[in-house]
């Protein structure tokens, strides 16, 4: 079956749907941490605030990086760090390090 055709608006709306879903989904998992995401996917909460950020800005809106991270985490950073981050494992720097070099 071929795919419905959408207009643009529908698409938009579908997209910021999906959106705010995967936002929803990653504020719930905490216990997911970003080094582990890197890892596996390639990218985290903080890029998901940076690709909001730079979307924002392709708009003409400037959103500084802390609020935009704060659009994500659902907090400030510095506040989610404390609540849920744990310190990185020799094993997860290590693949970080293969997979992204090590600066």
């Amino acid at each position: 079956m071929p795919a419905p055709t959408i207009d643009d608006q529908t698409r938009l709306e579908l997209e910021a749907g999906a959106f705010r879903k995967l936002v929803a989904h990653l504020r719930e998992r905490t216990d997911v941490q970003n080094i582990d995401m890197m890892n596996l996917a390639g990218f985290c909460r903080n890029c998901l605030s940076r690709w909001y950020r730079e979307t924002a800005a392709e708009q003409g809106i400037a959103i500084a990086d802390p609020d935009a991270r704060e659009i994500v985490y659902g907090m400030p950073y510095k506040e989610w760090q404390a609540k849920h981050q744990k310190p990185v494992t020799p094993e997860q720097q290590s693949g970080f390090a293969a997979n992204h070099g090590s600066n």
